[in-house]
């Protein structure tokens, strides 16, 4: 197998903004694996949080077509010599798409169909970036009867995270999630939580700094289920996620992609915990990735597409409110536009 990689920049329709900053764009990796004249297609979207950078990502990926073989098939000994590099999961994960994304068009199958799975899976939240109550509640406002389930960041420091949501319920009857991002304290949390449940909440995500030790407490004491999100990458992680949340937040980019993201759903069923299917800032390509594992999970998030001013790469379609894989072979998204190179 050969292959090609390339940075490209994704822009976003409006600034998105979470405790931790702001962006009005993203750097990702697209990826184009070749066999027998097929090529497969895969996006890695690394973060800064997790100490990942574009230029690290494709930096991985070039120096990772000697591990790939002959055998695009053959993907547990593939993603075995990946493993053995630290770091980099946003890489691996734009690997592994493009791996099942020609497998797919090889054998003539969407991937969910290669993976026993369906084309299905809950609706996907629309995301209500951090602003002010009045902001977030007009922007929430703005899209209607779009979406069947909103999350709302907050975290913003500033003492107005409950009348943030109370703003939002306000104008909305719809489910409502948050997520924090590690912006809050155990006390903070505690003092919060109540009243976002009587708010009607349906979860809290990542409410602590990522290995805080208060989680077990806070796991115990919450009246809302808590998910983890920065708590958990790979299934190793599971075991102490489990002590500290009800629920876990799977990203393919932290986990390195489709097959530890189904590890690490099974072994979350296996232990009790609610499922939540996340995404970065990305386009369609690699939400498209996402989506065909979206039937295993609880909850979704996969809007990062639909945050963008454009997205390069079509093919997932949203379907009262589900983000629905295409029925074409592979991840079924082709480039609509080449102004990203």
């Amino acid at each position: 197998m050969k292959f090609e990689a390339r940075i490209a920049t994704l822009r976003m329709a409006e600034t998105f903004v979470i405790s931790r900053g702001a962006q009005d764009e993203a750097e990702v990796v697209f990826v184009e694996l070749r066999h027998d004249g097929v090529s497969g297609h895969g996006e890695a979207t690394p973060v800064d949080r997790y100490e990942e950078t574009a230029a690290s990502a494709l930096a991985f990926i070039e120096e990772a077509e000697e591990l790939l073989g002959d055998d695009p098939f053959a993907l547990e000994a593939i993603e075995g010599r990946l493993r053995e590099r630290p770091g980099e999961q946003a890489a691996k994960a734009g690997i592994d798409a493009a791996l099942h994304d020609l497998c797919g068009k090889l054998v003539g199958l969407p991937v969910w169909r290669l993976l026993g799975l369906e084309r299905a899976g809950p609706p996907t939240s629309w995301t209500v970036w951090l602003g002010d109550p009045d902001d977030m509640a007009r922007r929430a406002e703005r899209v209607g009867g779009r979406f069947k389930r909103l999350k709302l960041k907050i975290g913003g420091g500033d003492g107005l995270d409950v009348e943030r949501v109370r703003a939002v319920r306000g104008v909305s009857e719809v489910p409502l999630q948050v997520d924090v991002n590690e912006a809050w304290s155990l006390d903070e949390a505690l003092e919060a939580l109540p009243q976002l449940a009587e708010l009607g909440v349906e979860y809290c995500e990542q409410p602590l700094p990522a290995d805080d030790p208060g989680g077990p407490e806070l796991k115990g004491r919450s009246p809302l289920p808590i998910y983890v999100d920065e708590d958990l990458h790979t299934l190793a992680d599971v075991p102490a996620c489990a002590e500290r949340a009800h629920g876990l937040t799977v990203k393919l980019a932290k986990s390195g992609g489709i097959r530890e993201a189904l590890r690490i759903a099974h072994a979350g069923r296996a232990l009790g915990l609610g499922l939540m299917l996340g995404c970065m800032n990305e386009s369609g390509l690699a939400v498209s990735a996402g989506a065909q594992v979206a039937s295993l999970f609880d909850h979704v998030d996969l809007d990062g597409n639909l945050l963008l001013a454009e997205d390069p790469w079509p093919g997932v379609e949203l379907v009262d409110g589900v983000q629905l894989p295409s029925e074409d072979p592979g991840l079924g998204v082709r480039e609509a536009v080449s102004d990203s190179r």
